[in-house]
């Protein structure tokens, strides 16, 4: 009897031991994927501040609210190349979403990696939006990849960096966001990770600013 009792603690300890485990690691599991959503709501936020940004200021290429200031559009873009543009435009105003009639110019680029070496994650980039002459203030929001692509009126790709600008009415905007942190500390759903970081993707094609195919 004595033993038949010691047996029967051992298997209830053993049964105790592995539903305990199975919590555990259930309450793990659970953690991760709240984990795994917070990473990819932030990545895709990132992504969608972004993209809204880069539509509205592209499809204002070669737009002044004083047509005047830019007879010929074809000379909208100053410069362009894989991963830098710079174009003439008109600022929205407190007062006049449509601008001030004063010609403005924007850049876009991104710098090298070794500018962003303050986050864990070693692929991103600085972002950087130029208003004017103003000094370059770069903007952190996991960008990995900002790829450019130019295609003229019959739609044949014109090689970077652009030599005449004018060539150019078409774009394709490529851009990846990735955050800033390694998902590497997970454990449980560590194997449904191809890349460490998690990633969004966007690819505007054939983008038209409507200024310069008004020609």
């Amino acid at each position: 009897m004595g033993s038949q009792t010691i047996l029967d603690l051992i298997a209830s300890t053993m049964v105790f031991g592995s539903l305990l485990i199975m919590a555990l690691r259930l309450n793990m599991g659970v953690s991760e994927n709240m984990q795994m959503f917070r990473g990819d709501l932030l990545v895709q936020q990132n992504l969608v501040e972004i993209t809204r940004l880069l539509e509205y200021d592209f499809k204002k290429i070669g737009y002044c609210k004083d047509p005047s200031k830019i007879p010929d559009p074809s000379k909208a873009i100053r410069y362009a190349d894989s991963i830098k543009i710079k174009f003439l435009t008109d600022f929205p105003t407190a007062s006049d979403p449509t601008g001030d009639g004063i010609l403005d110019s924007l850049t876009y680029y991104v710098g090298p990696k070794s500018e962003a070496s303050a986050t864990p994650n070693p692929n991103d980039r600085l972002l950087y939006r130029v208003e004017n002459n103003q000094t370059p203030v770069g903007v952190n929001l996991g960008v990995t990849q900002f790829d450019l692509r130019y295609f003229d009126a019959f739609r044949d790709t014109v090689r970077s960096p652009v030599v005449n600008c004018g060539m150019i009415q078409y774009m394709q905007i490529t851009i990846q966001v990735e955050n800033l942190a390694a998902s590497d500390t997970l454990i449980v759903n560590r194997a449904s990770f191809d890349r460490p970081y998690q990633t969004a993707f966007w690819r505007q094609v054939r983008l038209v600013a409507k200024n310069l195919r008004n020609r």
